[in-house]
């Protein structure tokens, strides 16, 4: 097996690139995820809530908090879950279809949870049973127009894990019967936290929370949650550093040679002829970058997220000769 199969898989793998290249400077920059570098600044947080079975009450006012910041009227139809990632999970049993379509590649849980589904176009990925599309689209940040989704009937899941610094590329609170699915650390730059939501019509939340059972989502995690979601200033904030942010690593990246092919507010999507070479280089810095299997020309760069990590990345590709 390729070492390097690990690190295609998900973003975050720099445990396994340290063993692949011991000599690389510490710690290392973990450029390969699209979590957001600036976090929402977590207050310290009362015993009762490490201490106390999270209640019936606190996990509503989340949902409500989370409905509320999405353009939602009410929390009737949204469901806490401990990230999107199990969330797809579930759906999968929920979801039975003979035909399942993912419109164009991306995220690999998709594939381990519909392992026969085909990767199709839009155009006829629309035919199937049942439609995964991720709007953004990781890694190449391809928008669907929420008004052709809108019109379809079949059923379809649409990933908004990046949609939160993209709002106008959402479909709520308008769904016409899809499932949504939102991610809550991406964006506050608080993956550990652990948390996401489904959007759907009663009947599947319903048997969603049925499957999650009685004590869904931690305590802390309903805490940090609720208190993120309404902050709305901060939120604003957040949106307008990730659009500079993602501004200027595309034009970091143009400057070095690289081809941007398509990004988010969160990431780029760069694509170069040599394209391992500059990943193995980039790991021998310490940098850590997003190869992907079924993409071997292309990369893609989390934002870096301090003046110090900036340097260092700039220095990186400055030093790098293109060699195959």
């Amino acid at each position: 097996m390729d070492p390097h199969s690990a690190l295609m898989w998900h973003g975050g793998q720099t445990a396994a690139a340290a063993r692949l290249y011991p000599a690389a400077p510490r710690p290392w920059l973990d450029l390969s995820t699209g979590i957001s570098p600036w976090a929402w600044p977590v207050p310290d947080l009362e015993p009762k809530v490490w201490q106390t079975l999270p209640s019936p009450a606190a996990l509503e006012q989340l949902e409500f908090a989370a409905a509320r910041a999405f353009g939602m009227d009410s929390n009737e139809q949204i469901a806490a879950v401990p990230g999107s990632d199990i969330a797809i999970r579930l759906l999968g049993r929920l979801l039975p279809a003979a035909r399942v379509a993912i419109v164009g590649q991306g995220y690999a849980g998709y594939r381990a949870t519909w392992p026969e589904a085909r990767v199709l176009p839009f155009e006829k990925a629309c035919l199937a049973d049942l439609m995964i599309c991720a709007n953004p689209n990781n890694p190449d940040g391809a928008i669907t127009d929420v008004r052709k989704l809108r019109k379809l009937r079949n059923s379809r899941i649409v990933d908004e894990a990046f949609a939160d610094a993209m709002p106008e590329s959402s479909m709520l609170p308008h769904r016409n019967g899809a499932i949504v699915l939102r991610s809550f650390g991406k964006f506050f730059g608080l993956a550990g936290v652990r948390l996401g939501f489904v959007i759907g019509n009663r009947p599947v939340i319903r048997d969603l929370r049925g499957l999650l059972g009685d004590w869904p989502i931690s305590g802390p995690a309903i805490a940090i949650g609720t208190a993120a979601y309404c902050d709305r200033a901060w939120q604003g904030l957040q949106r307008h550093r990730l659009a500079q942010g993602s501004a200027r690593l595309a034009s970091l990246l143009v400057h070095h040679g690289l081809d941007c092919v398509g990004g988010t507010a969160n990431f780029r999507l760069c694509q170069t002829a040599y394209a391992a070479s500059l990943f193995s280089h980039l790991c021998q810095a310490g940098i850590l970058v997003r190869p992907f299997a079924d993409r071997p020309e292309q990369l893609r760069f989390g934002i870096p997220g301090t003046d110090a990590d900036w340097a260092r990345l700039e220095i990186a590709l400055q030093a790098w000769r293109p060699t195959k």
